[in-house]
Order: structure tokens, then C-alpha cells, then sequence
């Protein structure tokens, strides 16, 4: 077989060729650009004077015309925003909030409170890594539907005195374009929001709603997941001038919709509108499945709402608030009402912790700075208010325990069920001219129920009490923790805490010492009636069984008051019977109280009426038999 010689001149020839091929394909090469489609991040703090802006190169899409043919088929006058869109984001920051706004969407992506954590000491944020979405959904005339979350803002940053100032615009052109503009204000929670559109009137088509949705996935902030979540994690609103919440799994539809409050048990995020929200829904959903098992997120909160045009243009002046649920902050949002969303309790039990509890609560604060003995403070000053009550109800006590001997021969006088009405009868009538009335013991017990419930929602919604510890306890706003169980208990936890184990001592003692005085203000037991003295023998030790489980899981704070105050309480009453009250001259009162004629109201004088009429007709029906 011939060998193939080597071929000086294909060689060459395939040298060249390939020469060639590497030219052209460096030379095909689109040019690189230093300055066009930058991922640009601006960090916007008002704190200082100065912006510090770091850029980086990072094109949403290449000098590609098919693609920009495709954009423009997918988006019509809006294709300009995401051909020339840039990825990035700019921070918005002053000494409280720290917000950070996506060029994509214009809408804020992080929401971090400053000067707080959460209960392991992290950074504490209301939004960030998607965990919220703000969105309007709008038709445009040639009958394409667009999403502003979909859409490239172009950022730009000035300043309004010592305000700063962030523009987001979605152009259609210079002239055209829709904008989110945030202000904010130095050391201030609250930012101004607005939406408007200029220009857009022959773009956006006005037949086709135009809906706003914004949507946020409460994150975990505290330790005891059962509390956060189903105590004091609400959805608020205020519409048509009255402040209202709806629980998990309920959802609204509402009109005049002012401001809706998405609540955390100590933080909110809030949207505030001046041109009320209509037809706008509302819906709340639980996100915990299994409180044994550690999550992420409580909530979920949603806002939907259709936005109306002004003369073919969108403009709403909103606000956002990112930031504590402090009734003393809410409180100066003067014309809001959001102090309400604070979480006092409703009626009387929110009055009393509006007009009371915070006043002089924020007195002791201006004093002390150990929150432990602010509470220990303010206990004395409510048992000193209250101890005219408890007074009351012991002189009642003692009358009833005078004046016992004579209801004890008229049950022996009028025996048997057929004397019954008679038996009633005689023994008002005796605790009549004694100047005892049955009621008077219950109404210091009755009075004493809205202080007790009004307490029961102050101390746990008190952010000032947030990771303040006292004593053994870290955190005044939670449970305390002395040892922690292998297991769990049903109803109790994995853990013990001492303070609710005081309380339940105390309470056991106070219960004790008030058997005596009760079974002194009840008269002796009648003949088919129940022993009430016998059920009062189960309650002193049914009710502190009961707060020990039920404040297992408490704010420390409320268990340490409830200690204190029970405490107070068999103090004053040992007081009361060793030193104030004299049965002798109570007696001698009764005495006197006898001899002096009654005068009978007419409302009393029907009472009798009644049951002499009803003693008659019973006499009748027994002749009968």
C-alpha cells in the first residue's frame, strides 16, 4: 500500500483557516459596557448627611433585539421598564427602622426594627426573604394585565429638609410613569407612602379593575409560640370609623377601610390610606399547625382592595409603619386611633388601663428603672386603692356573723320546705333592721373582676416589659424558667416556673383566710337548699391548681403581680380583723340599728308584697293536699 505523503499546503491552509474562525468569533462578541444596566444598591440613612452607593454590573437583559421584541409583545408601553430595568436595591434607614426597596416591584423587601431582638438575640425583622408581597394588578388598553411586582422601578434618591426621599417610577416614558414615593422622617416609625401615575390616563384602561394586594407572613418573635400566636397575633382594621380584629381563618369584606394593623403580639405593620380603602378584603389565616413543633412564621395576613382612578390618574397618599405595638406610641398617631390595635382589652377593661394603669405605670417608669419593682410598685398602689373594698366586705362579715344566732333560731322556727317563703321572708327582714344587705359582700368581689381582667391584658402586651428580666426571670414578658422537664405535661409544658407557684401559694392562704369570713356572710343552710360552704372547700384548692397550669405559660410579669397582690391582700386582712374591726361595737350598732324605725322603699315594699302573696297562695295548695 502507497503511504500518504505529508501535504505541505493543506496544512498551511487549515493554519489559516483556523486563524480565520478565532477572528470571528472574538469579533462577534457583543461589546461590554462599563456604565449601561447596573445592579445598583444605595443606602439612604438619615441619620447622616451622607449616601454611600456601590454598584455593580449586572444587565437584565443583553443587546439581544429578539428578546427586546419579545418584552415589548409581552409588556406594550411598559417594555421600556424592563429593557432598561436594573436589578438592585436601595436602603432606606434612620436610628428606628431600616428598610430595604427592590428596584423590582418598587415595593419594600426587608423591615427590620432596630433597637429590638428577637428571643434569641437576632436581628429582629417584619419582612425579608419574601415573606411579604405588595402588588397592584392593573388592565392597560391594548388589553394586556400587568403586576407592579413584575415590573422594573427606576430608583432615585433626594431629599426634603431632613427627610430623605426615595422616587420608584415604572416609565413608559419620561412623562409617563407610575411612582412610589417614600419619605422618611428622622427617628420616626412612620413612613409617608404615596401612588400616583402621571400621564397614564391613555395606558392604563380604566374598564378593568385595578387592585392592590399586599400579603405578609408573620415571623416568630417571641419564645412561647402558644402565646404569640393565639393570644395577641390579630388582624386590625379601622373602618368606617370604628376600630374592630378578626381571628385566624376569618376573613371580611369592608368598606372605608382607613388602615389595617397586621399585629404580632409586640409588633405591627401597618398601611394607612387618606382616601379610604372600598369593598376591600380582609383575610387572616393560622399558620401554626402543631404549637409543639418549632416554626418560622404565625400568620398570614392579606389585603385586597380595588383602587380607583381620579381623572384617569391613580393617586393615594398612604403610609407605612413598620415598628413596635407600644400603646404609648401608637397613642401620639394623633386622628389614627391605632393606639387602639395596642390590645388593652374592650369596655371597662381597656378604659382602666387607658386612664389608670398607664398613667401610673409610665409615673413609676419615670422613677425606677427596674421594671420588677415598678410591678411590685404599682401592686401596692392598686391594693391601696382597692382596700376600701376590702374593708367593706369585712364589716359585712362581721354584721353577718353578729346577726348568725338569730338566722340560726329561725331555721329551727320555720322548719321544713312548706315554711320556706315565710323562713325567707323573716331573715330579710332580720338582716333589714341589722343594716346588713347579702350583697354587700359581693360587691367589693364583683368590682375587684374588671381590675383583675384589665391587669390580665396590661402586663402582657407591655412592650416596656419586653426582655426585661427580674430576679430569676429573663424576661418579664414571658414564662420563667427554673428547670425544664424531659416531657411534657398536658396543659403545663416542658417547664416549671416559680412564679406562678407563688401566686398559687399565696392565693391558697388568701383563700384560706377568706373561708372564714364567707361562711360568716352566708346564712345557715336551709332545708333543700345546697351547701355552699362545702363548695367553697373544693375551690381552695381547685383555683390554684388552676393558675398554676394556666400561667405556666404567662407573662412572668402577671404571675409576679398576682404573688405580690394576694400578698397584700392577707396583709390588709389581718389588719382589718386585728385592728379596725371591733365585733362589740358592731354589735352594739345592730342594736341600735334595731330599735330605730326603718324606712321602706317602694321597691322593697313590692318585693314583700310579692312574697306574701306567693306565702298565701303555697298555704292554699298545702290546706288543698
Amino acid at each position: 500500500m502507497e503511504q500518504k505523503k505529508f501535504d505541505l499546503n493543506s496544512f498551511i491552509g487549515m493554519i489559516l483557516l483556523g486563524g480565520i474562525l478565532l477572528w470571528w468569533m472574538n469579533t462577534s462578541k457583543p461589546e461590554e459596557t462599563k456604565d449601561t444596566s447596573n445592579k445598583t444598591e444605595q443606602v439612604v440613612d438619615s441619620t447622616k448627611n451622607t449616601n454611600n452607593t456601590v454598584t455593580e454590573n449586572k444587565p437584565v437583559f443583553e443587546n439581544d433585539s429578539l428578546k427586546q421584541v419579545a418584552i415589548t409583545n409581552q409588556l406594550g408601553a411598559f417594555a421600556k421598564s424592563a429593557i432598561n430595568g436594573a436589578e438592585g436595591t436601595l436602603v432606606l434607614e434612620n436610628e428606628v427602622v431600616r428598610l430595604v426597596i427592590n428596584n423590582k416591584g418598587g415595593q419594600i423587601i426587608e423591615a427590620q426594627v432596630k433597637n429590638y431582638k428577637t428571643y434569641d438575640s437576632l436581628p429582629l425583622y417584619l419582612i425579608k426573604d419574601k415573606n411579604a408581597s405588595f402588588n397592584i394588578n392593573f388592565g392597560t388598553t391594548d388589553n394586556r394585565i400587568l403586576n407592579t411586582k413584575d415590573l422594573f422601578f427606576e430608583p432615585s434618591v433626594t431629599k426634603n429638609g431632613e427627610n430623605q426621599v426615595v422616587s420608584m417610577k415604572l416609565k413608559v416614558s419620561d412623562t409617563q410613569f407610575l411612582e412610589y414615593r417614600y419619605e422618611m422622617k428622622p427617628n420616626e416609625y412612620m413612613v409617608d407612602f404615596a401612588v400616583r401615575s402621571q400621564g397614564l390616563s391613555n395606558v392604563i384602561n380604566s374598564s378593568n379593575p385595578i387592585n392592590l394586594d399586599w400579603s405578609l407572613d408573620g415571623y416568630r418573635h417571641e419564645k412561647s409560640m402558644r402565646t404569640e400566636n393565639t393570644m395577641y397575633t390579630y388582624y386590625y382594621y379601622k373602618a368606617e370609623e370604628e376600630v374592630d380584629y378578626i381571628n385566624a381563618g376569618n376573613s371580611e369584606v369592608l368598606n372605608d377601610l382607613d388602615w389595617v394593623a397586621y399585629k404580632q403580639h409586640f409588633f405591627t405593620s401597618n398601611l394607612l390610606s387618606d382616601t379610604p380603602f372600598t369593598n376591600a378584603t380582609i383575610t387572616s389565616t393560622d399558620l401554626v399547625k402543631n404549637e409543639d413543633i418549632d416554626t418560622v412564621f404565625t400568620k398570614r395576613f392579606e389585603l385586597k382592595t380595588p383602587l380607583a382612578l381620579t381623572n384617569g390618574e391613580l393617586n393615594y397618599n398612604m403610609k407605612w409603619f413598620y415598628g413596635p405595638s407600644d400603646y404609648n406610641l401608637l397613642k401620639t398617631y394623633e386622628g389614627t386611633d391605632l393606639g387602639e390595635s395596642a390590645d388593652l382589652g374592650w369596655g371597662i377593661f381597656g378604659f382602666l388601663n387607658r386612664t389608670i394603669f398607664y398613667p401610673v405605670f409610665n409615673m413609676l417608669k419615670g422613677l425606677l428603672s427596674n421594671y420588677g419593682l415598678i410591678i411590685i410598685l404599682m401592686t401596692i398602689v392598686v391594693r391601696i386603692l382597692m382596700s376600701p373594698l376590702v374593708y367593706k366586705s369585712y364589716v359585712s362579715s362581721a354584721k353577718m356573723k353578729v346577726i348568725r344566732p338569730e338566722l340560726t333560731a329561725l331555721n329551727e322556727k320555720y322548719p321544713g320546705k312548706e315554711n320556706a317563703m315565710k323562713r325567707q321572708q323573716e331573715t330579710m327582714a332580720i338582716q333589714r333592721k341589722a343594716g346588713v344587705s347579702m350583697m354587700s359582700g359581693c360587691i367589693p368581689a364583683i368590682l375587684q373582676m374588671p381590675i383583675f381582667f384589665a391587669l390580665f391584658k396590661f402586663f402582657p402586651t407591655n412592650l416596656d416589659l419586653r426582655q426585661e428580666s427580674f430576679l430569676w426571670a429573663n424576661d418579664l414578658s414571658s414564662y420563667d424558667t427554673i428547670f425544664t422537664l424531659p416531657f411534657k405535661i398536658p396543659f403545663y409544658g416542658d417547664h416549671v416556673s416559680l412564679f406562678p407557684i407563688l401566686a398559687s401559694i399565696a392565693i391558697f392562704f388568701y383563700m384560706k383566710m377568706n373561708q372564714s369570713q364567707q361562711a360568716n356572710m352566708q346564712a345557715p343552710p336551709q332545708e333543700g337548699m345546697p351547701d355552699m360552704s362545702k363548695m367553697m372547700k373544693y375551690m381552695i384548692y381547685f383555683s390554684p391548681i388552676m393558675m398554676l397550669f394556666f400561667f405556666n405559660n404567662y407573662a412572668s410579669s402577671l404571675s409576679l403581680y398576682y404573688f405580690i397582690s394576694n400578698l397584700l391582700t392577707i396583709a390588709i386582712m389581718l389588719v382589718i380583723k386585728n385592728y379596725v374591726i371591733d365585733e362589740d361595737k358592731i354589735h352594739a350598732q345592730i342594736e341600735e340599728n334595731k330599735k330605730k324605725p326603718k324606712k321602706t322603699s317602694k321597691f322593697r315594699q313590692r318585693i314583700d308584697a310579692a312574697m306574701k302573696q306567693a306565702q298565701e297562695q303555697q298555704a292554699k295548695q298545702q290546706k288543698k293536699k
